[in-house]
């Protein structure tokens, strides 16, 4: 399809955020066809750009997966120059996004109220640890000390072993994720009103919603921990291990228990009292597992896949992060492919497309991640800035203001 039938075409986003919260959030505005402009500092950028090894190029790959399509410029915002460049930037977008500590939009001037003076219709995004309200609001934050105070890691890891930090920046993504539905219905509540609207979003409180099943445990006065594999609330919903490997299996009702026990010619477990209900099987998990794994073990994971394919049973297992990358079904989805990396000393990039995928509308990414500044001139060149006027934007680096997440 065309860009213009994208959903966003024609939204433009100035995108102040630092790492991933922000950053996830535009990004998945850019996959919807928003005009994305990342505001960073002279000679430094964001600081995610630095964030490894590995670096291919100079740059983190981990800095390409959450900046697809967007254009970025290098702007001094503690000086005047710089400031006010921003502000005429502002001037004709639609969403502005900052995850600034609580105080830090105030003293570079570039907070609410500041915004609204030169776009009184803007859709402004505040994102940062704990929220601009409560005792904890001036503390920072990261994903690390998210995942701790949310409960997540009290639920991750092995009974009787340490707490665990799910292996990868889980409420960063979810923030972003929270940021990118609230700007999206802002949108379109202007669009029905004509006002603009401030959005103050909390790391904390945008990951407790996800907790879900174990909060639902606790609202019953019972108690949360960490499981393994084994789910709270379900069984057999776990990981098993096979003569070579692990796979997981997932019965969420009892036609799935009967038909698992069948596929794997345990006709005997769903006659026995102690697994005879979904209740009886949450009780009863070690049991379960011994019961199940002494089966399981007699045969390679990709002959039980075989098997409880061919069953309709949920199964699958337990890939490592480039067999996931790399499959049948990501090739057929055309989730992950390759762009032209643009000025880069390699020829193309990797890009794990975003999943929507609409009958009337375009989606995906068209662009490669920016290099630093490198649509300054031709942003600024939009809004009648001379060459001239563009070098005199040109300012010394300046210290990172302190984002709230990694």
């Amino acid at each position: 399809m065309d860009s213009h039938d994208y959903i966003l075409e024609g939204v433009r986003v100035v995108d102040l955020s630092t790492f991933v919260t922000g950053g996830f959030c535009s990004l998945m505005l850019a996959n919807q066809g928003a005009d994305v402009v990342k505001v960073e500092r002279p000679d430094v950028g964001d600081d995610i750009r630095h964030s490894g090894p590995p670096f291919v190029d100079g740059e983190s790959p981990y800095y390409w997966t959450v900046n697809y399509d967007k254009r970025s410029v290098e702007l001094d915002l503690k000086s005047d120059a710089g400031k006010a460049a921003l502000f005429d930037l502002v001037s004709e977008a639609d969403v502005f996004i900052q995850n600034f500590r609580p105080g830090t939009a105030e003293r570079l001037g570039v907070d609410y109220d500041a915004v609204t003076e030169v776009c009184d219709d803007i859709v402004y995004c505040d994102i940062s640890a704990f929220g601009a309200t409560g005792p904890w609001r001036e503390r920072p934050g990261y994903d690390l000390l998210v995942q701790g105070l949310s409960g997540i890691m009290s639920v991750t890891g092995e009974k009787e072993r340490s707490p665990v930090k799910v292996g990868l920046p889980q409420t960063d993504l979810i923030t972003g994720m929270w940021a990118a539905f609230g700007i999206v219905s802002a949108l379109y509540r202007r669009e029905r009103t004509g006002d603009g609207e401030y959005m103050d979003l909390g790391m904390l409180d945008a990951t407790l919603p996800w907790l879900t099943k174990q909060a639902g445990k606790v609202f019953a006065g019972e108690e949360t921990g960490r499981m393994g594999t084994k789910d709270p609330v379900l069984a057999p919903y776990q990981t098993f291990r096979t003569k070579d490997s692990h796979l997981n299996v997932a019965c969420l009702n009892q036609k799935l228990w009967k038909e698992f026990c069948h596929a794997i010619d345990r006709p005997d477990l769903p006659e026995d009292a102690r697994f005879e209900t979904n209740a009886d099987r949450v009780d009863a998990m070690d049991e379960l597992e011994a019961e199940i794994e002494s089966t399981l073990t007699e045969r390679t994971t990709d002959e039980w896949m075989d098997v409880l394919v061919e069953a309709g049973v949920p199964a699958g297992p337990v890939q490592d992060v480039a067999d996931a990358l790399d499959n049948e079904q990501t090739e057929a989805r055309e989730m992950v492919r390759t762009m032209d990396a643009g000025d880069r000393d390699v020829d193309e990039i990797p890009v794990v497309e975003h999943p929507l995928k609409f009958k009337h509308a375009a989606s995906g990414f068209r662009s490669p991640p920016p290099k630093l500044g490198e649509h300054t001139r031709e942003v600024f060149g939009e809004l009648g800035y001379s060459d001239d006027d563009i070098d005199r934007l040109a300012g010394e680096s300046v210290e990172p203001a302190e984002a709230n997440e990694d």
